[in-house]
C-alpha cells in the first residue's frame, strides 16, 4: 500500500515519442512557422542528380541552407543557380526526417541586384569565348537577297511590325514568323527551339527553310533581356547553319546572342535593312550597270572597226595580189601539154620492152610449176596426222580411265576397312557381348524390364540369353512367399534382373 502512495521517479511519466513522430512534428512545425519564404544569399555547391533534381546550397558568411528544386520545377526557374551567384530564392521550408535535415524547396530564383547579373554575364561570356564561339572566322556571310526570312520574336509587339514595314519599303520578301516569349522564364527555351526549328526545315518543302534568321526584341532592362543571355540561346545561335542577325534591345544593349550571331544589328529596323538591299536603288544600279555595259560594248565595236579600217589600208589591192599567181598558172599550163606527150611516149616504150619478154612457152612453164606446187601441197594435206592425233588422245583417255579405276578401288577398300572397324566397335559396345558373360535381358511387351516390381506386373516375360530367348508365363507359376530369401535362393549375380 505504501508503494502506491510513494512519488514516482522524477520524469518517469513524460510521454514517449517514436522517431517518426518527432520527425513529423518537426516538419509540421517548420512548415507551419515559416511557410513560403524568400532567402537571399550566395549560391554554393550545385549538384544535378541523374533523376533530374537540382541540389544546391545558399550561404552567407556564417551559415549554409540546403536547397532543393525538383525536376518538374526547374523549367519554371527564370535563373538557373550557378556557384558564386548572389540570388534571392523563394520556396517552402521543410524537413527530411530520413537524415534529420531541413531544406528549402525552391521554385523561384532571382538574381540579387544588377551587379550580380553582370558578373554572371561576364562569366558566361568568358566561357563561350574560350570555346571559340565568338571567333570571326566561324561567322557566315549574309545572303545578298534572301528569298525567305525567318523572324524569331513576339507576334504581338511593335518589333515585328517595324521589321515587316521596313522590308516592304526596301525589298518585299517572304517572311516566316516563329512566335516566342521575349522575356520571362519561357524566353530562353522558346528562342533556342525556334532557331533549331528553322534549321530543321527542309529546303523547298511545304514550309520552306528560310535563307536568313532575324532574332529581334525591343529595348528593356537587363532583367527583361536576360533570356537572350542564357547559354542555351547562345549555343543555339552558334550552331545555326542559317546565317543569323541578332537585333535585341537598343543600340546600347548587348547580350550574349550578339557575340555569337553572324551579324549584330543595333535595332530590329536596322536588322531589316541589313537583310535586304533597297529595291529601287538596286534597280537604278542595275540600269546604270546595263547602260555602262552597252556603252562599253559600243565603244569596243567602234574601236575594233577603226582598227580594222586602219589595217585594211596597209593591205595591197586584190588584183595586185593575184597577178603573180596568174602568171605562174599560165606558165604551168603551157608546159603541161608537152609533158603529157613525153609521158605517153615513155610508157609506150616500156610496154614494148616488157611485151618482148612475154612468150607462150614461158607462160606454160610457169603454169606447170604452179600446178606441181599445188599437187605437193595436196599430198601433204592427208588424214594421217589427224588419225595419229586421235590415237594419242585415245591412249591418254585410256590411261586416265585406268587411274580413275585404281583410285576408286582404293577409296572403296579404305571405306570398307572403316566400315569393318565401326562394325567391330559396334559389336564390342553391344549388349550381346555382355550376354556372353552370363547376363540376360528381360523384356515385357517389347520393353526392357529393370526391376522386380515391374516384372511382377506382367504375365509374360521374354528372357534373352546369349544363345537365345526364353518365354515365360507367370500366371501359371505359384506366387512367391513373403519369406526372406536365403543366400542360395538369391538370384545369380550374373543376371540382369
Amino acid at each position: 500500500m505504501s508503494d502506491l502512495l510513494d512519488d514516482p521517479i522524477p520524469g518517469q511519466n513524460t510521454p514517449e515519442y517514436t522517431v517518426s513522430d518527432i520527425s513529423g512534428e518537426v516538419k509540421r512545425t517548420l512548415e507551419g512557422a515559416f511557410g513560403r519564404i524568400r532567402v537571399r544569399g550566395e549560391v554554393g555547391r550545385v549538384f544535378k542528380a541523374r533523376s533530374g533534381h537540382l541540389y544546391y546550397d545558399i550561404k552567407d558568411d556564417r551559415n549554409v541552407l540546403a536547397c532543393t528544386t525538383w525536376k518538374g520545377q526547374i523549367s519554371g526557374l527564370s535563373v538557373v543557380p550557378e556557384e558564386g551567384l548572389e540570388v534571392v530564392v523563394t520556396g517552402r521550408l521543410t524537413a527530411f526526417g530520413a537524415q534529420s535535415k531541413y531544406n528549402l524547396n525552391v521554385d523561384e530564383v532571382a538574381v540579387a541586384g544588377q551587379g550580380a547579373l553582370m558578373a554572371l554575364l561576364e562569366k558566361r561570356k568568358k566561357q563561350l569565348e574560350s570555346e571559340g564561339l565568338f571567333a570571326p572566322e566561324r561567322k557566315k556571310p549574309l545572303p545578298y537577297l534572301p528569298q525567305i526570312i525567318g523572324v524569331v520574336t513576339s507576334p504581338s509587339g511593335a518589333v515585328i511590325r517595324d521589321i515587316l514595314h521596313r522590308l516592304r519599303d526596301r525589298f518585299p520578301r517572304k517572311v516566316l514568323i516563329w512566335p516566342v516569349a521575349v522575356q520571362g522564364s519561357n524566353c530562353a527555351p522558346e528562342v533556342a527551339n525556334a532557331i533549331s526549328g528553322f534549321n530543321q526545315l527542309t529546303p523547298g518543302g511545304a514550309l520552306p527553310r528560310p535563307d536568313l534568321i532575324i532574332v529581334a526584341r525591343g529595348g528593356g532592362s537587363i532583367e527583361d533581356l536576360w533570356g537572350f543571355n542564357e547559354e542555351i540561346v547562345a549555343r543555339a545561335a552558334a550552331a545555326s547553319d542559317i546565317p543569323l542577325i541578332s537585333a535585341v534591345g537598343h543600340e546600347t544593349d548587348t547580350t550574349l546572342i550578339d557575340y555569337v550571331s553572324d551579324r549584330r544589328a543595333p535595332t530590329p529596323t536596322a536588322a531589316a535593312e541589313l537583310a535586304v538591299p533597297v529595291r529601287m536603288e538596286l534597280l537604278a544600279w542595275t540600269g546604270e550597270q546595263g547602260a555602262r555595259l552597252s556603252r562599253a560594248a559600243t565603244d569596243a565595236v567602234q574601236r575594233r572597226s577603226q582598227r580594222l579600217r586602219d589595217l585594211s589600208r596597209a593591205l595591197p589591192r586584190p588584183d595586185s595580189l593575184l597577178n603573180t599567181p596568174r602568171q605562174r598558172l599560165d606558165l604551168i599550163a603551157d608546159r603541161l601539154t608537152p609533158a603529157l606527150e613525153r609521158g605517153i611516149q615513155n610508157h609506150h616504150l616500156q610496154v614494148v620492152k616488157l611485151s618482148a619478154h612475154l612468150r607462150p612457152s614461158t607462160l606454160r612453164n610457169l603454169v606447170t610449176s604452179r600446178q606441181e606446187a599445188v599437187r605437193n601441197l595436196s599430198s601433204r594435206l592427208s588424214l594421217r596426222p589427224i588419225q595419229r592425233e586421235i590415237k594419242l588422245q585415245r591412249q591418254t583417255l585410256s590411261r586416265l580411265g585406268e587411274r580413275l579405276d585404281t583410285a576408286q578401288a582404293t577409296r572403296l577398300d579404305r571405306m570398307r576397312q572403316q566400315l569393318d572397324a565401326t562394325d567391330r566397335l559396334r559389336e564390342t559396345l553391344s549388349y550381346k557381348a555382355t550376354l556372353q558373360r552370363g547376363y540376360a535381358v528381360v523384356r515385357a511387351d517389347d520393353h526392357v524390364v529393370t526391376t522386380k516390381a515391374e516384372a511382377v506386373k506382367h504375365s509374360a516375360l521374354q528372357i534373352e540369353f546369349a544363345d537365345g530367348v526364353l518365354n515365360t508365363d507367370q500366371s501359371a507359376a505359384p506366387r512367391p512367399s513373403q519369406k526372406k530369401p536365403s543366400k542360395k535362393d538369391a538370384p545369380d549375380q550374373g543376371s540382369l534382373f
